[in-house]
């Protein structure tokens, strides 16, 4: 299984961008994909999340309302745009994905997860 993060860049404050994570070697029906960024020098954290069992999406506080994850079920494509992106949001962003179901209260946690793409560079100047 492979997973391969694109669609970062160096933006302004208040632009928009696009991450892509496309997936290969495996489709998931039933396991959740999700995303997740660490900045320098902090822990990686959670960013968004999709339970493709339900299709139910879930995002954390720092982010909702700005970001939107989604996914492409014929492509095994997963998105994550980011709208009125802040210098906060400055980080390396990893797609994830986890091999069996979940229980969606552990969704935002990394270590639930077994693949994990290269990661994306994604930085916002103010």
């Amino acid at each position: 299984v492979q997973l391969q993060a694109s669609g970062g860049g160096l933006v302004q404050t208040g632009d928009s961008l696009r991450l892509t994570c496309a997936i290969s070697g495996r489709t998931f029906n039933s396991e959740p994909l999700a995303w997740f960024r660490q900045a320098p020098e902090k822990e990686r954290e959670f960013v968004a999340g999709i339970d493709t069992w339900s299709g139910r999406t879930y995002h954390a506080d720092s982010v909702k309302g700005r970001f939107t994850v989604s996914r492409d079920k014929a492509k095994n494509t997963v998105y994550l745009q980011m709208n009125n992106l802040e210098p906060e949001d400055t980080a390396v962003y990893y797609c994830a994905a986890r091999s069996r179901r979940i229980v969606i209260s552990s969704i935002n946690r990394a270590a639930q997860y077994d693949y994990w793409g290269q990661g994306t560079q994604v930085t916002v100047s103010s």
